[in-house]
């Protein structure tokens, strides 16, 4: 075994395994609706805060 080859299947055996694995990131098919809301709970959140600390 040569160390090209040694190296090789190192790099497709990592290639191989990377691809099924989850970073725990948002998954594609949940619901949108919340996601929506809740940014725009916090836009204003936000905008309050920022009233009421006399800031604008």
């Amino acid at each position: 075994m040569t160390a090209y080859s040694a190296t090789a299947t190192a790099t497709a055996s990592v290639t191989t395994s990377a691809a099924g694995v989850r970073t725990g990131g948002p998954r594609e098919d949940g619901p949108k609706i919340v996601e929506h809301v809740m940014g725009w709970t916090l836009v204003v959140v936000v905008a309050m805060l920022v009233t009421q600390l006399g800031l604008l």
